[in-house]
């Protein structure tokens, strides 16, 4: 729900920008040519927009709202509309965003969790320092709930290094920090690029 009030949030204020940088230069060339032909002043913006007749069209559709039938009924309609609309961006701009992290220890008194970032550098270090890994990735995907997720380090090597023997190597490197925060580790060896160095 929260995701989905923040993307909202953040295409309405797209949108509301991008018409107001959009006036703000109508009036700026206009306000620049001020003094020159009546065209481009702000009086002869004013005219260009009928400003005029919008006055006298917004007045006449006020005068309806007042009066009771539909449009009082439209009226309220679109003014509920706008409160839960604004209630929607609102939400999506101060709800706080919550970085998924993985839990390695919660208790009444607090928790104890890392960022998905380092533990994933750790993990691509460790495996870096199998013989015969040339390069390695690594990602951590958390759980949504409680303690663990998934580990998934990807390791090149060379075509000397068999890869049955790369991925139990790796695995073995990252089962330490995998079993202490409760991730399901997967090694995936893959053939590396010629000419890359191997450790």
């Amino acid at each position: 729900m929260v995701l989905v009030c923040r993307a909202l949030t953040r295409l309405v204020t797209f949108v509301l920008l991008a018409a107001l940088a959009l006036a703000g230069l109508l009036v700026a060339l206009f306000a620049i040519g001020g003094g020159g032909a009546s065209g481009w002043s702000l009086p002869g913006l004013a005219e260009l927009a009928r400003l005029a007749d919008l006055r006298d069209t917004v007045g006449a559709w006020f005068v309806q709202l007042e009066a009771p039938g539909s449009p009082a009924l439209y009226s309220t309609l679109g003014g509920l509309c706008s409160v839960v609309a604004g209630v929607i961006m609102l939400i999506g701009s101060l709800a706080p965003r919550r970085e998924p992290v993985v839990v390695l220890e919660s208790d009444r008194g607090g928790r104890i969790a890392a960022r998905r970032r380092p533990l994933a550098d750790i993990a691509a270090l460790l495996a870096a320092r199998t013989r015969g890994v040339t390069v390695t990735q690594a990602r951590v995907s958390p759980a949504r709930r409680g303690r663990g997720g998934r580990l998934r380090v990807l390791a090149s090597h060379p075509r000397s290094s068999p890869p049955d023997e790369i991925e139990r190597q790796a695995l073995e490197a990252v089962e330490p920090l995998a079993s202490g925060f409760g991730l399901k580790a997967r090694v995936r060896p893959r053939l590396g690029e010629s000419g890359a160095r191997v450790q």
